[in-house]
């Protein structure tokens, strides 16, 4: 027998306004959204029952309103647990029945004048209009825990058309919302967040990063967008995502956020492109794909969404847009494996699935791309060798024999030539990928650490900031001006450094600080990062830490032993071999220091004006060999010149 609900209901140290809209803790208002104020309205209405989740799509969206509803109850459900303080492991107030729905598990009190009975009857009163008084905030995004089923190995296939097809609905959206016909100098900005797996198989869970790596990857050849790259987001993978605060840490104007399905032998993908400024949806939407013939209705989808929403992309951006050619399901397959698991940093197992891609398709280019990735990886993380950069080399090559303006394998190919000692071949590699896309950070990025290598560092810098202007995150936790510490400009490299204390950080932190002179600070975060994990990088720094403290015989000693490894296995760019040399030098082995300090400069890096310069080489300038090497430096360095600025 229906009742009516009072306008005010209590629970613990809470207090709802059912009239008014409003939450309270301990007579502080709690800011809510409007969706999760009407589930809690509609919770409280059933306390104790459990709400399906049909009676809440019913209750909480009208039957004409179009919404991924599994994405927004999954928000409203989080937000709402958010404001009270609750959790889905231990939940006091909000608890998840199975797949059924929700129930209020919270002891109610009223300060109306209604009786106990009739607090114990249902009401079928309408929920109240929400009344904001604050701007609201963008959703979070729970993510649920995957469940198991059987897997059709079909679904790998889904994902080249949900690709092609999400990317062109994205282009299409952000090029419209430009006003007029003035473009932007700076392109908009996007970050394309890792996927959740909403269905039954946990097994599935890589295709998350990997189906936004792929957008990523995509949609690099648009002008108009600044895409983040797969570094910048990988880490949101299986969390739950505070939309807001995302975009404020991507410093992103968009992002796009998604979920997909599999049930039985469909594919469903759910999307929602957001303004992070405006908090508007710019647009949202369903893909459904059966398996059946899958390729001709990718094309098909593709061509009348080009055809209809008339995108006004020019010839060359529009072209790369086009729909991939054939490629084998299972190589497919394997593919995705592996961009997930480089995206781990498990370059081994990235490697091995790579490998089977292009044994099976040897005709698809992006997996010979990305296995040259992982070999190169290996080479320098795990200490794979020479062996390793050589076999890197030939997949990119092979790569780019099969799509010569494949953006990422010039990328990659690039950055090997120049730790490899071969800057000159990489220059034109990065200008070309520029002529594809103007706009793409991450080749200005690579064109700046080729002018630092060669010793072209006004150069350099403009093309760095050029590219952390397009996209903050260009290279992750990578992304290191040094250049700025070749000039002479401390404070501006300190300045540059990424926001975190990862070991690569810190060592470059506490470089910035040596040549600064504050030792002291200096060693805490030489120390710190050799004792986080003891690198190439890191142990160049814990040499000079041991320098401030006087204890030479224990820093020579380290030092010593990344020479070795080094010449042994040639992992190390040629500019952290430099690095050695410096550090040698001001733990006056000046003998071991010029012996490096060649081997560096005849490696690739002839960086002449720094090398004239570099304080940390005092002690070497009276040596007739520092003449020597520094002579090659300065004729390698003028031929560059000669070659690409003249």
């Amino acid at each position: 027998m229906p009742s009516t609900l009072p306008s005010l209901v209590r629970f613990a140290n809470f207090e709802v306004d059912l009239r008014a809209g409003e939450l309270r803790r301990e007579g502080s208002r709690v800011r809510l959204q409007e969706q999760p104020f009407l589930l809690l309205a509609v919770l409280l209405e059933y306390a104790g029952e459990v709400v399906t989740r049909e009676e809440l799509r019913k209750r909480l969206w009208s039957a004409d309103t179009f919404v991924d509803f599994d994405h927004r109850l999954a928000v409203a459900v989080s937000k709402l647990r958010d404001a009270l303080r609750d959790s889905a492991e231990n939940p006091k107030f909000v608890e998840t029945v199975g797949r059924r729905g929700y129930r209020f598990l919270g002891q109610l009190g009223f300060t109306d004048s209604l009786s106990a009975d009739a607090c114990a009857r249902m009401s079928d009163t309408p929920l109240p209009s929400y009344q904001p008084t604050e701007q609201a905030e963008l959703p979070k995004l729970a993510h649920p825990q995957p469940r198991r089923s059987r897997v059709n190995r079909l679904i790998f296939l889904s994902t080249v058309g949900f690709a092609i097809l999400l990317a062109v609905i994205v282009v299409t959206k952000l090029v419209h919302i430009r006003s007029g016909k003035e473009e932007s100098l700076t392109p908009r900005s996007l970050a394309i967040l890792p996927l959740q797996n909403r269905g039954e198989d946990s097994r599935s869970d890589f295709l998350g990063l990997s189906l936004a790596d792929v957008l990523i990857t995509k949609l690099a050849y648009v002008s108009s967008l600044s895409v983040r790259p797969s570094a910048a987001i990988e880490k949101y993978r299986g969390t739950t995502i505070d939309l807001q605060k995302v975009a404020a840490d991507l410093k992103v104007d968009t992002l796009l956020t998604g979920s997909f399905i599999r049930d039985g032998n469909n594919l469903r993908i759910t999307y929602q492109l957001v303004d992070a400024k405006t908090e508007k949806i710019l647009g949202q939407g369903v893909i459904d794909l059966k398996y059946d013939n899958l390729l001709a209705v990718q094309d098909k989808v593709t061509g009348q969404l080009i055809s209809e929403l008339q995108l006004n992309l020019p010839p060359g951006e529009a072209e790369h847009l086009k729909p991939e050619a054939s490629v084998s399901p299972l190589a497919y397959e394997y593919f995705l494996q592996g961009l997930d698991l480089y995206g781990q940093h498990k370059f081994p197992l990235a490697i091995n699935m790579f490998e089977k891609a292009t044994e099976i398709d040897p005709n698809y280019a992006p997996g010979w791309a990305y296995l040259g990735a992982s070999y190169n990886s290996d080479a320098a993380f795990e200490l794979g060798g020479r062996e390793q950069y050589r076999r890197a080399q030939a997949a990119y090559e092979r790569a780019l024999a099969i799509r010569p303006n494949l953006l990422d394998a010039q990328i990659f190919l690039a950055n090997l030539l120049i730790d490899t000692g071969k800057v000159e071949q990489a220059v034109p590699l990065l200008r070309d990928a520029l002529k594809t896309n103007g706009n793409y950070a991450a080749a200005h990025w690579e064109l700046g650490y080729a002018y630092r290598f060669a010793g072209m560092l006004d150069e350099s810098v403009a093309e760095c900031e050029r590219a952390r202007q397009l996209a903050p995150f260009v290279k992750g936790n990578g992304s290191v001006l040094n250049s700025y510490l070749y000039l002479g400009e401390y404070q501006k490299f300190l300045e540059s450094l990424p926001v975190d204390d990862s070991s690569f950080t810190l060592f470059y932190r506490g470089f910035g600080e040596f040549h600064e002179k504050q030792f002291d600070q200096a060693s805490r975060d030489f120390d710190r990062a050799y004792e986080l994990d003891p690198t190439l990088y890191t142990g160049i720094g814990k040499a000079l830490s041991d320098s401030i403290h006087q204890h030479g015989a224990e820093g020579l000693q380290l030092l010593s032993g990344l020479e070795r490894t080094v010449r042994e296995r040639g992992v190390g760019d040629p500019e952290a071999t430099y690095k050695i040399a410096e550090a040698y030098s001001i733990l006056g082995n000046k003998s071991s220091a010029l012996q490096v300090l060649r081997m560096s400069v005849e490696s690739g890096f002839f960086s002449y004006p720094y090398i004239e310069r570099d304080p940390l080489l005092n002690d070497l300038h009276g040596e007739p060999e520092f003449a020597q090497i520094l002579n090659i430096a300065h004729q390698r360095h003028e031929a560059f010149k000669n070659s690409f600025f003249r």
